[in-house]
């Protein structure tokens, strides 16, 4: 996967991101005790922008998930970041 350059881009990326934080039990609840996000926002609201960025951020607020989510999906924690301000800014 490279680096996001589009929104879509970026959209995809966070998705990815998404299905491995929640790969663990314990990572995808501290997702949605980090964010307030509940199963049910999950599953409705997986592809809105907002979220996509929440699951960004929550990976970015903790290094080792960040590094670990980037080697699982063969790219740069950077691009990760990437993603994140593409979507926060835009």
């Amino acid at each position: 996967m490279a680096e996001p350059d589009t929104i879509d881009d970026a959209e995809a990326l966070a998705l990815h991101a998404l299905v491995w934080t929640l790969g663990q039990q314990e990572r995808a609840e501290r997702l949605l005790a980090t964010t307030g996000l509940t199963p049910a926002d999950l599953r409705a609201r997986a592809g809105e922008r907002a979220v996509l960025a929440a699951v960004l951020g929550f990976l970015a607020a903790h290094e080792p998930d960040l590094i670990a989510c980037a080697d699982a999906l063969d790219i740069r924690p950077e691009a990760l970041a990437r993603a994140l301000t593409l979507l926060e800014f835009r």
